[in-house]
């Protein structure tokens, strides 16, 4: 047995301590398998604190059987099969005097969260889909591809696929998928220049034969899609310790530490000056593991020659003046992916630097993006570009994954609950609404307001002379978000659960799973399954497994839109806690033990673009219930589509008694006969678990215009004064993430 217990983080393949070693460390390898016969201590710096819990934050690595315990930034200690198969210990740095912040929450291995009940279902459809065969089915990334050596494409759209293929691959436990994974991973390693640049070959290299130096930067390709395969690359390491990748990134970062001053972000185009957050969220990353100091001057480096998006968050002009403007003046400022992207960089300079401005700039920031372009289900409008908060924009896939990607990395580092429900109102609506359901088709741009969904300019910012925009396809619009989607689902998966500063385990998003976790002064090894057919259900409970009784931390989120949440052990009531904030509960836990959370869903009525209202219960945002009519096309460059319209009356205003009152104007019915969401479960009309039932009178008057509905004009009190039908009608509403066809913002009528 194994038992390695660091105060501060370890790097890889490094063969001796600096200072603070108590013991002499040898390891030897058996079967992939770590294993030791002595243990090494050492203390953390003083500076480097945890800021939420205010101490200090320790490593561990231990083996017992056949499953090593890794948790790098944290004392908990985590199963993974094999996790660091192949590697070494190295040496221990001491970290330097930046006040380089550790996360609040630090993340877990990738594949110590384990997918269950509807969660699973909806990752094994991804697996049987695009998202495990796009290799086959995509001419991008097949074997001509660049990331394979070939002289095909070596842009973006393969380390995006794999950036939500790895974690797919690792939660699934999918060893088919990780082969063809490692395909692109091993070439990528085995391929890296003396120098340290990577990536596919180069026009100069092919002809010449000559590798990329650091003096011929020049004539290396592109920063951008570097960043996304050191992404992938992380993934990888956390997945797998496979011992390559360390060196491999840090070759790379001395490489582009003495390039970028020759070879600055923009050299060849804006793409990675507008997204260099990717590239200084993995450098940061590894100052984590190795402090080796050079890292985070790269990344003060690349932050200066990036795109300005912590200013421009906490400044507030950039913001309105994206809402005032819609013309090809710097349309990469607004570009809605660039934007998701860019919502961290405030987190992350706040991580390196602990100026606690930044935590400011970034909920100013976010908070005013909701407000100028934020529409119901929790994402701004990106049509590509932001384009206002009226409910009949567009927002592209692509910005909904890195949004929800974004959000995952600020509430690690900051801790605050704000971004926490953010990302479940995103995940939980925008997100599942935008795919068809074998996960084969997407639409490049949702409309909050979508009455219908076919070939149109729409009010698009970028519509695209193909008209292609809007329909269901593989390859409709530009296909980005077919590379791109996969990340959504499987990184959430991978977010549920996070590891504390105080050896304990934080359930900071809810969905059916497993957790494997060493928690405690023992580092006693738990499960923790957590049974819920949340978010369409109330309750939440967490089955604890342990040899023996452990005393831990395990913190839970009370989502912000809760009112007053009950908080059971055993079936005792323990707390009633308000919404919006993470609850430690430190105790003596023992096999068996079941911590059960109930949420409350109550109908809130929201206010959004255009003076329009939105239904809300819990973390789902209601849309009017519209049957569905496809209708399957083909387009020559773009293959195979599908338009969806409406069957049934869509124009209906909510009634203004039941906005002022909907505890008693809406009713909610679980669906009799539907599939319960744990088994085969999709989101579509067909499985709908609850709905809301309520009355609303149809506007004559609200008809489509230029193919989309445009909110009817009301007065300052919210009310619609035009003509309505005298009587009221019976409407139904279901989750918006269940709909192809829908309205979610009404207007309000008497």
């Amino acid at each position: 047995m194994c038992n390695l217990r660091f105060n501060w983080v370890t790097n890889i393949n490094i063969k001796m301590f600096k200072k603070r070693i108590d013991l002499v460390l040898t390891l030897s390898l058996i079967q992939g398998i770590l294993f030791s016969q002595t243990a090494v201590q050492s203390s953390a710096p003083a500076d480097l604190v945890n800021p939420l819990m205010g101490s200090k934050s320790n490593f561990c690595l231990s083996t017992g059987n056949t499953y090593p315990v890794i948790a790098l930034g944290s004392s908990t200690c985590f199963d993974h099969n094999e996790l660091m198969k192949g590697a070494e210990i190295m040496k221990v740095n001491n970290p330097p005097a930046e006040a380089f912040v550790l996360p609040v929450y630090t993340e877990l291995p990738l594949g110590a969260v384990r997918p269950g009940g509807w969660l699973l279902n909806q990752l094994q459809i991804m697996r049987d889909g695009t998202t495990g065969h796009l290799d086959e089915v995509y001419e991008k990334v097949k074997n001509s591809n660049g990331w394979l050596g070939g002289t095909g494409d070596g842009w973006e759209e393969t380390p995006y696929w794999l950036d939500g293929a790895v974690p797919l691959a690792w939660l699934l436990d999918d060893k088919t998928l990780q082969d063809k994974i490692l395909r692109y991973i091993n070439w990528t390693l085995d391929h890296q220049r003396p120098s340290g640049y990577f990536g596919p070959v180069t026009k100069t290299e092919r002809e010449k034969g000559n590798f990329v130096e650091v003096a011929s930067c020049g004539e290396g390709e592109d920063w951008w899609p570097k960043m996304l395969m050191l992404k992938v690359m992380q993934q990888y390491y956390l997945a797998s310790g496979d011992p390559r990748v360390i060196p491999f990134l840090s070759k790379y970062f001395a490489y582009q530490l003495a390039a970028l001053k020759a070879c600055p972000l923009g050299q060849w185009t804006e793409w990675a000056e507008s997204r260099g957050t990717e590239n200084i969220l993995v450098a940061q990353w590894l100052y984590s593991i190795n402090q080796d100091k050079a890292l985070l001057e790269l990344a003060s480096f690349i932050e200066s020659q990036s795109f300005a998006w912590s200013t421009w968050l906490g400044n507030r002009d950039w913001v309105i003046e994206a809402a005032a403007h819609q013309n090809e003046d710097q349309w990469m400022h607004r570009h809605g992916v660039n934007v998701g992207m860019g919502i961290k960089a405030p987190a992350l300079n706040y991580q390196r630097t602990g100026n606690v401005q930044y935590l400011a700039d970034l909920k100013t920031g976010f908070r005013d993006l909701m407000l100028l372009h934020g529409l119901p289900m929790g994402i701004f409008s990106a049509d590509e570009d932001l384009h206002g908060n009226n409910p009949e924009q567009g927002t592209e896939l692509c910005a909904i994954v890195e949004t929800m990607f974004s959000m995952e990395q600020s509430m690690a580092i900051s801790g605050d609950v704000e971004y926490m429900d953010a990302l479940e109102r995103i995940a939980y609506n925008a997100l599942p609404t935008q795919t068809t359901d074998d996960y084969n088709t997407k639409q490049y741009f949702q409309i909050a307001n979508q009455v219908q969904v076919k070939r149109g300019v729409f009010s698009f910012s970028l519509p695209f002379d193909r008209q292609m925009t809007n329909v269901f396809g593989m390859r409709s619009g530009y296909t980005c978000c077919l590379a791109n989607m996969h990340q959504g689902w499987t990184k959430f998966a991978s977010h549920l659960w996070y590891a504390t500063a105080d050896n304990g385990l934080a359930a900071l998003e809810f969905a059916p799973c497993e957790v494997a976790a060493r928690v405690g002064r023992g580092k006693e090894q738990v499960t923790i399954k957590e049974i819920t057919d949340y978010p369409f259900d109330e309750k939440v409970s967490f089955e604890l497994g342990t040899a023996n009784p452990v005393e831990f931390s395990f913190s839970v989120r009370i989502p912000g839109w809760c009112r007053e949440a009950v908080i059971q052990v055993n079936g005792d009531d323990l707390q009633r806690v308000k919404g919006g904030q993470v609850i430690p509960l430190t105790r003596t836990w023992k096999n068996g033990d079941i911590l059960t959370l109930q949420f409350p869903m109550e109908v809130k009525i929201s206010q959004w673009g255009r003076n329009s209202r939105a239904v809300e219960r819990g973390p789902l945002v209601y849309a009017l219930k519209l049957g569905e009519r496809w209708e399957k096309g083909y387009h020559e460059k773009e293959g195979d589509y599908f338009c969806v319209y409406p069957v049934g009356n869509w124009n209906y205003g909510l009634t203004a008694k039941a906005v002022s009152d909907p505890a008693n104007h809406f009713e909610f019915r679980k669906v009799s006969g539907s599939t319960r969401p744990s088994s085969g479960f999709v989101w579509n009309l067909s499985h709908v678990p609850g709905e809301l039932i309520t009355t609303g009178r149809r506007i004559p008057s609200w008809q489509l215009l230029n193919d989309v509905a445009p909110i009817p004009v009301t007065d300052r009190h919210g009310l619609f004064k035009g003509a309505v039908n005298d009587s009221t009608e019976t409407i139904t509403l279901i989750p918006y993430g269940f709909t192809k066809v829908r309205i979610v913002a009404f207007p309000v009528v008497p």
